[in-house]
């Protein structure tokens, strides 16, 4: 058996042996928590959508954008939380909607927004599901924002640091441990 490719970013190796090809996915180790921390390995798959009750704020340009205490989380294996904020825990004028959506597999079509202040503008920062599918209703409507686009946001006065690989819209804080999907190798989880 030979080695022929191996793509870290794809999460797979790919071996020969008698002119037959095996595909082998790299499986990601978890980390296993500590007292108070939650792994995203122990997330579902579907995902599942919960209230938080706890502080949650968006800076972008010096300015504190959105603020609450009460968001939604979507936990999902192997991603650290999104946050959902209600609509109206952003400042009047800071959402401006954008061109373009997504799709995803569980909770339907996005839409998008820019984020604006009078000192800076994030594009496509922020985004919604104004219909989303069975079980994710409560979060119609509900803004959720890619951290590493904006200044700072923050979980319970925790700065947060941003899922990795610029696709996903996690949060990352130090309750929660992975490996998260992002990482380079994770293509396949």
């Amino acid at each position: 058996m030979r080695l022929v490719k191996s793509t870290p970013d794809g999460g797979f190796v790919l071996w020969v042996h008698d002119n037959a090809e095996f595909r082998v996915t790299i499986q990601p180790k978890p980390i296993t928590p500590a007292a108070g921390q939650e792994s995203v390995w122990d997330y579902p798959r579907p995902p599942r959508l919960e209230r938080f009750a706890g502080s949650v704020t968006v800076q972008l340009g010096g300015t504190t954008i959105a603020s609450t205490d009460h968001a939604w989380r979507v936990l999902e294996t192997s991603h650290p939380p999104t946050y959902y904020l209600p609509r109206e825990a952003f400042a009047e004028g800071v959402l401006r909607e954008t061109s373009g959506s997504s799709w995803c597999e569980w909770k339907g079509q996005a839409t998008y927004y820019d984020l604006v202040t009078d000192a800076r503008t994030a594009p496509r920062a922020a985004w919604t599901y104004l219909n989303p599918s069975p079980g994710f209703e409560p979060i119609a409507g509900a803004i959720a924002v890619m951290a590493a686009l904006v200044d700072r946001c923050t979980v319970n006065g925790e700065q947060v640091v941003p899922q990795p690989g610029g696709f996903y819209g996690g949060w990352v804080t130090s309750w929660i441990v992975g490996p998260f999907k992002g990482i380079p190798g994770s293509m396949n989880w």
